[in-house]
């Protein structure tokens, strides 16, 4: 069974860092793209950024270079570094796996997204003002 567990969240004060990680387990680390996508309080689930097969990374339009994906195929590990943190990033951060079947993720509006195969359970980021 595929499993993707996201760890390293937690209290930040705003303006500070953190950096996320997701450890996959039973799935072909190579041959899948790995996403991140949050979900704020009472707001629908949104993509963050995602990571190719090829190393290609995209982001949000809306985070302005503050995020940075990276993965160590070695390890089967995905990260999500987010620096000058707002209030507004407070979210459950999700890891994401997909390229099985067609998917799609609109980077300008990033609540436009299908075709994500694996999802992680979350881990929790609270950004205090």
């Amino acid at each position: 069974e595929v499993q993707l567990v996201e760890s390293g969240g937690g209290l930040v004060q705003a303006g500070g860092s953190l950096r996320l990680s997701c450890a996959a387990s039973e799935l072909p680390f190579d041959e899948y793209h790995k996403g991140w996508f949050r979900q704020a309080p009472g707001k629908e689930r949104e993509a963050v950024g995602c990571i190719t097969t090829h190393g290609d990374t995209y982001y949000a339009h809306s985070l302005k270079g503050r995020f940075t994906i990276s993965s160590d195929n070695a390890r089967n590990t995905v990260y999500l570094q987010m620096n000058s943190l707002k209030s507004e990033d407070t979210a459950v951060y999700y890891c994401a796996a997909m390229g099985r079947s067609a998917w799609h993720i609109s980077w300008s509006d990033p609540h436009d997204y299908y075709g994500i195969n694996y999802w992680g359970k979350g881990t929790l980021v609270n950004v205090s003002s």
